[in-house]
């Protein structure tokens, strides 16, 4: 599976940013699609997931009611709406397919919260 990303970028604290994903080439059917980051010197870690069936949302602590994933079925398509930005949330920011063999990586898109 190939993952385009885009929407990264910089934004003050408070600020909102909304990335966008997009899979092809897939052989078999994607059941999740997420986001992930690492900061610098942090472990990467799950922000959030969705189920390409039902829609079942996954969001870490340190993100939830300031985020939120969708997914467009047809396009094959996962965003994150961010709002509410904190420095904390600066990061690369990497998208993720999962299907019933393997999951597959985006190449990462920078987020950046400072004034």
């Amino acid at each position: 599976v190939q993952l385009q990303a885009s929407g990264g970028g910089l934004v003050q604290p408070g600020g909102s940013l909304r990335l966008s994903c997009t899979a092809s080439g897939s052989d078999s059917r994607i059941n999740v699609m997420g986001w992930y980051r690492q900061a610098p010197g942090k472990q990467r870690e799950s922000v959030a997931t969705i189920t390409t069936n039902h829609g079942s949302t996954y969001y870490a602590d340190s993100v939830k009611g300031r985020f939120t994933i969708s997914r467009d079925i047809a396009k094959n398509s996962v965003d994150l709406q961010m709002n509410s930005l904190k420095p904390e949330d600066t990061a690369v920011y990497y998208c993720t397919a999962t299907t019933r063999y393997t999951t597959s990586w985006g190449q990462g898109t920078q987020v950046t919260v400072s004034s």
